[in-house]
């Protein structure tokens, strides 16, 4: 397969090889649908050789997420989901049946010569197996081994499964997003991405590099126990200090912030503009440009805690003003005076933004069936150690032969697995 390098690397990229920084790390991958499969992703982006196991048959079930899905040369709809190819470019896919003696045995040999291990199995799943943390540090001490699940590996809960969905629920989310109940459409909303899954993703991967950095130091493997029910009371740590301090349980307050003023969505005469003044001197400079400078020493809006408090009565007087001219027009006069502003985008006009050009955000991997994938660029950027876009997302078990003639596996032992269900090629 033809290498593909970061676009942001720049020229060096041509001339030779471009690693990323965890190149040489191999991960053995035994996770499935988002949340882990996003932490993968963002380790293999940066280098890592992530092994993909799948049950044969079958695969991962985001898979089937779909529509949309992958179209073939002729236009027709495939297997290949978007959904799937979000979360699943630099990964190798290896078709093992887990329930398998001799799957498991192969899954135990490839964890010899692993570096990460991440599961998000049910808690007690893999032991049945033999292939929980406590086995497989037996056979690798310098494992470090990730396990993603609901609600933890221990506590009144720990058995239970869950979705994104259900902790944006549990933990509180919904109960602050969405507009206030007097409001028309007012109620509970969930966020309209998978946020929790994507946190919990964004932590695995922070555990699993402070966990290498300790191995670096010590040579010793470990256990990292993430959740998402942890992670989605991590991520609601504002709005919970807001509670704990002030004793207020939060609620929904729609596009208005419920901490800083004038911080919210105000009409112009062309459609919606955000207006984001968030200290003192920001709000002075965006009265003046309103042409009302007299606002900024108003008594009721001196300080962030009178404007919070006439709310309703500042954005009644920056509407009408607002009203009188187009977003851009706005835009524009705010930035000259340093005042964060910009329109609310649908998905086209954000990939259409000159700093979504300008960075390369639209990526385009040229997948087995012959078409090309698309896909969203990384967000990290190194300066000596670019991320590479080394794989498109992968069919089911297409590298299964290819891993295991790495591991040493002849032709012989291949069809042996073959022939008792272990694998699938």
């Amino acid at each position: 397969m033809t290498q593909q390098s970061d676009p942001h690397a720049g020229a060096a990229g041509a001339s030779q090889e471009v690693h990323g920084p965890l190149h040489g790390i191999r991960v053995l991958d035994l996770s499935r649908v988002f949340a882990a499969p996003w932490c993968m992703q963002i380790l293999g982006d940066m280098g890592a050789d992530i092994i993909k196991i799948e049950r044969p048959g079958v695969g991962d079930e985001s898979r089937q997420w779909g529509p949309p899905f992958l179209k073939d040369k002729e236009g027709n709809a495939t297997r290949e989901s978007a959904y799937f190819m979000s979360t699943n470019r630099n990964k190798r896919s290896v078709a093992v049946d887990l329930s398998n003696p001799q799957g498991q045995a192969l899954i135990r040999k490839m964890a010899e010569s692993a570096d990460i291990c991440i599961e998000n199995f049910k808690v007690g799943d893999l032991a049945r197996y033999g292939l929980d943390y406590a086995s497989l540090a037996k056979i690798n001490p310098r494992l470090i081994y990730c396990s993603v699940t609901g609600f933890g590996q221990d506590g009144p809960w720990a058995s239970r499964p869950g979705y994104d969905y259900l902790f944006q629920g549990l933990g509180g989310i919904m109960s602050v997003t969405g507009e206030r109940d007097d409001k028309p459409g007012g109620g509970p909303q969930r966020v309209g991405l998978p946020l929790v899954d994507l946190f919990t993703g964004m932590y695995s991967t922070v555990a699993i590099l402070g966990a290498l950095h300790h191995r670096d130091q010590t040579s010793e493997g470990q256990h990292i126990d993430m959740s998402l029910f942890a992670t989605v009371m991590a991520v609601s740590s504002g709005h919970l200090s807001n509670y704990l301090v002030g004793g207020k349980l939060p609620g929904r307050t729609g596009n208005v912030s419920p901490n800083i003023g004038p911080y919210g969505v105000y009409p112009c005469s062309d459609g919606l503009l955000i207006i984001a003044s968030a200290n003192q001197s920001q709000f002075v400079a965006l009265c003046k440009a309103l042409g009302h400078s007299e606002w900024a020493s108003d008594p009721r809006f001196a300080d962030n805690g009178g404007r919070m408090a006439h709310q309703e009565v500042l954005y009644e007087l920056f509407a009408e003003v607002l009203k009188t001219r187009t977003r851009s027009d706005w835009e524009e006069l705010f930035m000259e005076v340093g005042v964060p502003a910009g329109p609310i985008n649908n998905y086209q006009q954000a990939l259409d933004h000159p700093m979504a050009k300008h960075q390369k955000t639209r990526l385009s991997l040229k997948h087995p069936l012959g078409v090309e994938a698309p896909g969203i660029a990384s967000p990290l950027k190194f300066s000596k150690t670019p991320v590479t876009y080394r794989r498109p997302p992968p069919m089911l078990g297409q590298h299964t032969s290819e891993v295991l003639n790495e591991m040493g596996l002849d032709q012989a032992e291949i069809d042996q697995l073959v022939k008792s269900g272990a694998i699938r090629l």
